[in-house]
């Protein structure tokens, strides 16, 4: 997916939340403000989105001596993401088709996006996707090639969603390798957050070497990329993951809220939308 005039502005947004974040010193946010600015010029419209904007993070670190403006919060939606799993393990347990359930939950997740200037409110999003149709369901696909799976690459996104993803993987009963981000970046899972989240219980944690928020081939190690070419199934969590991947030649299920128009325009979905979506499966 390549990036859209509309991601400009949105960059300076992000700047500006991640800025206030990191500094309340007023001149280190306009000093910030003024160097992504300039930097927009630079910026490769051919690319992921993710691509385009990482330069966004590395000014802020840079200028502000803060290398993980995020981390409190993403602290408060583990906990919050967390103190909601027995609730929602009961849940798959007594519903009609557990893994179809445990695939809505993990999509429920996907809310908690700080990328994104939207309010979110992790229980009520919860409720609300366990009953909305979804705007792409490739739930019989995926369903299809799990059966058939023995080792399974499952791209994480999100701090806090990574609670939800859990619940997912414990349902399909497989050997997962859990990928996470290299380095913080926005909200996205590390290494750190994945184990706070109670991965490791369930899934052996890697890094995908990227620092992008998002999975950039290009960015990523020998050992994510073995794994990416040989697993026998790969779930892909969020919509930096759909920005970097969507152009992929491999198979890959897309596990995602439409939280962008960009990105609803770009899956022909509404925004809002909940989508399951299979590229190269046949």
């Amino acid at each position: 997916m390549k990036t859209y005039l509309e991601c400009l502005p949105c960059i300076m947004n992000q700047s500006l939340r991640t800025a206030r974040l990191a500094s309340d010193n007023e001149e280190v946010i306009r000093q910030i403000l003024v160097n992504v600015g300039a930097s927009l010029n630079e910026v490769n419209m051919e690319t992921p989105p993710p691509q385009s904007t990482m330069f966004l993070y590395q000014e802020v670190s840079k200028i502000s001596g803060v290398s993980d403006p995020y981390f409190q919060i993403k602290q408060d939606n583990i906990k919050e993401a967390l103190a909601l799993y027995p609730e929602l393990k009961e849940i798959v347990e007594k519903s009609a088709n557990p893994l179809l359930t445990a695939v809505r939950i993990a999509i429920a997740g996907n809310v908690i996006d700080l990328g994104m200037n939207k309010h979110f409110d992790i229980r009520q999003d919860v409720y609300t996707i366990l009953n909305q149709q979804f705007g792409i369901d490739d739930f019989d696909k995926f369903e299809h090639e799990l059966s058939k799976a023995n080792t399974i690459l499952y791209l994480g996104d999100n701090s806090g969603e990574s609670v939800f993803d859990k619940i997912l993987i414990e349902q399909m009963n497989k050997k997962v390798y859990y990928a996470v981000r290299e380095v913080p970046i926005i909200n996205d899972v590390t290494i750190k957050e994945a184990i706070d989240s109670g991965l490791g219980e369930v899934s052996e944690i890697i890094s995908s070497g990227c620092i992008a928020p998002a999975t950039l081939l290009n960015q990523c190690n020998e050992a994510f990329l073995t794994l990416f070419d040989q697993a026998d199934l790969i779930i892909s969590k969020g919509q930096g993951n759909y920005e970097g991947l969507s152009d992929s030649s491999r198979s890959v299920f897309f596990l995602l809220k439409a939280k962008c128009p960009i990105i609803a325009k770009d899956l022909n979905v509404l925004e809002n939308d909940i989508v399951l979506k299979a590229i190269n499966v046949h």
